[in-house]
């Protein structure tokens, strides 16, 4: 029985994609490595400082990752703080909600900063909705590594088989798999080339997963 839900937050929450592109790409002009499209699109769902890793060892870089990482952080929180457009995804605040009303615990589990999360949920007023936010990190190894969602279930107080993640990234939803938690794929207009082969349910819209109709 479904009793908690484990949220990704970019692409399934809010799109900040776009801004994060373009702090790495800002990052990257910096220190004058040319990154591909491929490459930059397998790293997402991991953390900053693990996708500053790859890149280091992929172009030999010898500043170090928290380095990298620092100077990323830092041209994203610029973009975050002068963009108007951010705005959460259509109709996931109306099933945030609905789960919410109907006894779901709810719990962040997103590759992002704290700084990140916190900004985003600040901005929207989500923490009243949420029990716990976790952030990748706080975790040695990024998805598809499962860690990051069994912490979210111990957090949830529930067994893995009571919780569902909804993802949009293929490294989220390997993850998902790997802690063996029932995924559903969101197939947001802003993840490209995403591989959603290996999620339970695949949605393109939040009204699918709406509490009445996953609780039949």
């Amino acid at each position: 029985m479904l009793k908690a839900v484990l949220f990704d937050m970019d692409g399934v929450i809010v799109d900040t994609e776009p801004l994060h592109h373009k702090a790495y790409y800002q990052l990257f002009d910096s220190i004058s490595v040319e990154v591909s499209d491929e490459l930059y699109q397998s790293c997402t769902g991991q953390s900053t400082i693990n996708v500053c890793k790859k890149i280091k060892e992929h172009f030999g870089i010898k500043q170090s990752a928290k380095d990298l990482a620092e100077t990323k952080q830092a041209n994203f929180k610029q973009l975050f703080a002068n963009d108007s457009s951010l705005q959460l995804l259509v109709g996931v605040l109306e099933l945030i909600q609905d789960y919410h009303k109907n006894g779901l615990t709810l719990i962040l589990a997103s590759s992002a900063s704290h700084n990140t999360i916190n900004n985003v949920f600040s901005r929207f007023d989500l923490d009243q909705y949420f029990k716990a936010k976790i952030s990748g990190s706080d975790f040695e190894k990024s998805k598809p590594h499962p860690a990051i969602f069994i912490k979210a279930a111990e957090l949830a107080n529930q067994p893995v088989e009571n919780c569902m993640v909804i993802e949009d990234s293929t490294n989220g939803i390997q993850a998902a798999k790997a802690a063996n938690i029932y995924c559903v794929g969101f197939k947001s207009p802003h993840s490209k080339n995403q591989d959603y082969s290996e999620a339970n349910k695949v949605i393109s819209t939040f009204s699918e997963i709406l509490y009445s109709k996953i609780n039949t």
